[in-house]
């Protein structure tokens, strides 16, 4: 059984092209022996925002802090703390930070067969 703090685990910088002002932890991963499924926890600068971009599995988000904007290829709608996204396969999706504080995301990924 893992259990740490979320701050103990390691801040790292993602290497995806198109993102701003973001930060990630692997909360629970492959190197904890998760065969399954990633946990993650992003950290999104005031005016930074994830990749628009789509990719062939789902994935689940809870926006823990804060607030932004959730864009696809043709639209744009705000969101709120404690508010939860499913999002399908090759569905289009960009997470933004619209306001002046921290927006702190969750996102589960399920691991590639």
């Amino acid at each position: 059984m893992k259990h740490v703090h979320y701050t103990e685990v390691e801040l790292e910088i993602p290497k995806e092209q198109g993102i701003k002002d973001i930060m990630i932890r692997w909360l629970i991963s492959k190197k904890d022996g998760a065969e399954n499924f990633a946990m993650r926890l992003f950290e999104i600068q005031p005016e930074g925002y994830t990749p628009l971009h789509q990719h062939d599995w789902e994935h689940e988000i809870f926006i823990l802090e804060g607030n932004g904007a959730v864009r696809d290829k043709t639209s744009e709608k705000s969101f709120k703390q404690g508010d939860v996204f499913f999002i399908s396969s090759m569905e289009w999706h960009q997470f933004a930070n619209t306001s002046n504080k921290m927006l702190k995301i969750i996102c589960l990924i399920p691991y590639k067969k």
